[in-house]
């Protein structure tokens, strides 16, 4: 164990299973968390001066480990703080609980973020995901992102055309992947404003009201469906070991839907005159199910092969059954993939970060 200048501790050999939401994975060769910029600073000089590759560690949701674990620094983020600016801006820090920044907006009457209640990990992975979920993502409401521009070695701010939204993207997590450091992310929300109330889901559990529901009835809402379907985390749901939806919707083009229906009739999985889950999206292309896609190349709800199998409530959850490795996790990932492609036609693409592979 060894201690820098800003009392940064790196401590050696730390298993990486009981920092991730899978229970998965081997150790880090160092490891430090830092609550301060200038300790992320020196973080990064320790790393660099032993030329150690570094990874980033938020709420560890998003993330599979290998077995072998990572041979470099693992960096957990624990800047703290949220504070809210003029008008309806709010900045938070990297290392602040994603579900507990959202209950602080909700409380503080503050709309734009409520259907994303649940969702765990920390604020600094919001940018890099592109969060999403229930009709809202964080590229709707992120103004800037406050970074450590390591090439340039200097603390920047990136707008929101700068960090590249898509889809489940950014340049954090694409393009620029290596190269900064999410250190505070700024939201502007909107005081007194309505909740969001278009995803189907929603739309059904207040299908009786009359009135409007309130931002605090929506988060409960979110959070009661996302528990139904063990996605929000919870020691004693053996459903929620996971990294939550492990790949991504399908997003192909109109002809690729009609070929994908086409074979779905042959194999009798659609009749006549029914259609699958799509989603028409503004540049022309269309959004699949990846759910649907996979339940309906073999793997259901329930799914077990071992140690490892896909939730009970979930079919995009692939959860650690008690005790699996990362390689059988992998395993079951590659054949899901192979199955869906050999049924349709269709990649499906994971939604975890791979670390240590």
């Amino acid at each position: 164990m060894m201690q820098s200048l800003f009392h940064v501790v790196f401590r050696e050999h730390v298993p990486l299973a009981a920092y991730t939401t899978l229970e998965i994975g081997g150790p880090a060769r160092f490891f430090a968390e830092v609550g301060t910029e200038n300790q992320v600073v020196e973080a990064f000089e320790f790393a660099e001066a032993r030329n150690l590759p570094i990874f980033i560690l938020g709420g560890g949701s998003n993330i599979l480990v290998s077995d072998a674990g990572f041979d470099g620094l693992v960096l957990r983020m624990a800047l703290r703080g949220i504070k809210q600016q003029a008008g309806d801006a709010v900045v938070a820090a990297a290392g602040e609980d994603w579900d507990a920044f959202v209950r602080w907006c909700v409380e503080h009457g503050l709309a734009g973020i409520e259907c994303l209640s649940g969702i765990p990990g920390s604020v600094g992975g919001t940018p890099v995901q592109n969060v999403g979920a229930y009709g809202q993502e964080v590229a709707e409401v992120i103004v800037s992102v406050r970074v450590l521009d390591r090439t340039r070695r200097q603390v920047v701010t990136l707008s929101n055309q700068d960090c590249g939204f898509a889809y489940r993207t950014s340049i954090f997590n694409a393009s620029q992947r290596e190269r900064y450091v999410v250190l505070t992310v700024s939201y502007d929300l909107r005081t007194s404003g309505e909740p969001r109330v278009a995803y189907p889901d929603l739309v059904r559990h207040f299908a009786d009201r009359s009135d409007p529901p309130s931002l605090g009835e929506v988060r409960e809402a979110v959070l009661s469906i996302r528990g139904s379907k063990s996605m929000v985390i919870r020691p004693e749901d053996p459903n929620s070991k996971s990294a939550g939806s492990f790949f991504k919707n399908a997003f192909v083009t109109p002809d690729m839907v009609q070929k994908v229906e086409e074979v779905a009739r042959r194999r009798g999985t659609l009749k006549r005159g029914e259609l699958m889950p799509q989603y028409p999206m503004a540049d022309g292309g269309v959004k699949l199910s990846a759910a649907w896609l996979i339940e309906h190349a073999g793997f259901a709800k329930g799914y077990a092969r071992g140690r490892v199998g896909l939730s009970s409530r979930h079919t995009l959850a692939l959860i650690n059954r008690g005790g699996a490795t990362a390689q059988e996790l992998l395993d079951l990932m590659r054949d899901i993939q192979s199955a869906v492609r050999a049924s349709f036609g269709v990649e499906l693409i994971p939604e975890p970060v791979f670390v240590g592979f």
